[in-house]
């Protein structure tokens, strides 16, 4: 699977939440190159939200000329065109948003064509967690707004996300929310891997926001937990532990939905405006002029 940032993280959801249902291999791809393994027994799902994300453009390159099995999702742009070009199968998005407001449909086709690979009722699934959403989203951002108000107090802090590998892509989601919307810096480390050299760098009152976002599907990693949240506390140190017990579809949804407000409010407390990305399109617009310049050079010599 491959794809970038809103486009992207879906792909890596997706990936641990079939982790322990799927007896094949699977990749997820966030540059410009595929494995060198993809062959014409391989199936390649591109995601970009425009379809003029030039790293999933050159995957796409590749796939073709790998002769590989392509699925695309897209709500436009050069990725549906050269898909409808070689008669490739495209899921719609809807236009008109910021890609990673867009998550929940990129992410919906996925679990769909995941499930369908596996024979799981994922569609059962999904429609469960719009009934939900329905029911209790009042009750979701009031929770994203009490967590807002646990860091409230030391809101210039970075963030540190420390996740279990069920939760990490989720992390990682929220990580990238902080960063656009935010404009704060957030990081994640993975348990237990940090525990084996992160946590040397817990020592005394640190500038950091910390949010544990965890399973209980280890006992072991969630002992984990347990020692860091009581070694770091002990310094005074901000601790917030969101365990979710279960690691389903909806649980995904849910978390995600709620962190992303909590993004939205720690934007609304500085004064940022969410929609402004004033560096990525400065990035995008100098790797055009960049392009630009390239070709150019390629006419004159």
């Amino acid at each position: 699977m491959g794809g970038l940032g809103g486009s992207g993280i879906g792909a890596q959801i997706v990936k641990s939440w079939i982790f322990d249902k799927i007896s094949l291999p699977i990749e997820t791809v966030s540059d410009y190159d595929l494995p060198a393994f993809a062959n014409d027994k391989t199936l390649v799902i591109l995601n970009s939200y425009s379809g003029n994300t030039e790293e999933t453009l050159s995957l796409f390159a590749q796939a073709i000329e790998k002769k590989c099995t392509i699925l695309c999702i897209a709500s436009g742009g050069q990725l549906a065109a050269n898909a409808k070009a070689h008669n490739i199968q495209t899921y719609q998005l809807e236009t008109g948003f910021q890609p990673r407001m867009t998550i929940g449909y990129g992410l919906s086709f996925l679990f769909m064509i995941f499930g369908e690979l596996c024979d799981l009722d994922t569609r059962t699934e999904l429609e469960d967690v719009i009934t939900q959403f329905e029911e209790y989203h009042e009750h979701q951002i009031q929770s994203a707004e009490k967590i807002f108000m646990f860091y409230k107090a030391s809101i210039k802090n970075k963030f540190v996300v420390v996740a279990d590998k069920y939760y990490a892509p989720v992390a990682v989601r929220f990580c990238q929310q902080v960063n656009e919307n935010s404009k704060l810096e957030a990081f994640l480390n993975v348990l237990p891997e940090a525990n084996h050299n992160v946590i040397e760098s817990y020592y005394g009152k640190l500038p950091t926001n910390f949010l544990f976002l965890y399973s209980d599907k280890n006992p072991r990693v969630h002992a984990r937990f347990d020692f860091l949240t009581s070694h770091l506390e002990v310094e005074n140190n901000k601790v917030m532990n969101l365990l979710v017990p279960e690691f389903s579809i909806f649980t995904i949804f849910d978390v995600i939905y709620r962190l992303d407000w909590v993004s939205l409010f720690l934007a609304d407390e500085h004064g940022f405006d969410p929609m402004q990305i004033k560096n990525i399109m400065e990035l995008k617009e100098y790797l055009q002029n960049l392009e630009i310049v390239e070709e150019e050079d390629d006419l004159n010599e």
